[in-house]
């Protein structure tokens, strides 16, 4: 078998139906709408309308807060640096947000990665990462290494944040 060989199995491949192309076609004068109405027209949304009745999506309990100014990191646990280090994914040294991602070992987080401290670090690294917790600065500095913030800790009157 060769590459050139290989074809779709019959009926894979469908072509859309061209609407409102004259009555030989089978879908002319009202495209398969119908006859008058709302639904026959363009810029319908009346999927929600349930005839009167209080909609479901407004029925149901809603719950939680989502803040408009919270900030989203992607969490790195120390244990899992170390592991990548020793997978050979990480060399010790200076590593910085791009070599995280690079890696593959974090994902997402619009403001940065944030540094947890679970886990054990036994390689020395010099890390510079949007924020850190201290339990995970103990552990990078207990190693060897080092930790620098690009946001700095919250203060109890810092409105900023």
């Amino acid at each position: 078998m060769k590459i050139s060989d290989l074809k779709d199995n019959p009926g894979a491949r469908k072509s859309r139906m061209r609407v409102g192309r004259g009555e030989g076609s089978g879908k002319g004068k009202t495209a398969g709408r119908g006859m008058k109405g709302q639904k026959s027209r363009s810029g319908v949304a009346i999927k929600g309308f349930e005839g009167g009745q209080m909609p479901l999506h407004m029925r149901i309990p809603k719950r939680g807060f989502n803040n408009p100014f919270g900030r989203d990191y992607a969490e790195l646990n120390v244990g899992k640096l170390q592991a990548a280090i020793d997978s050979g994914k990480l060399k010790e040294g200076k590593l910085g947000e791009d070599d995280l991602r690079g890696a593959g070992i974090v994902r997402g987080g619009r403001d940065g990665v944030s540094l947890m401290g679970k886990g054990e670090l036994k390689a020395k690294v010099e890390l510079t990462v949007a924020r850190a917790t201290k339990g995970a600065v103990a552990a990078v500095e207990k190693a060897g290494g080092s930790v620098s913030q690009t946001i700095g800790p919250k203060t109890k009157n810092d409105k900023s944040e």
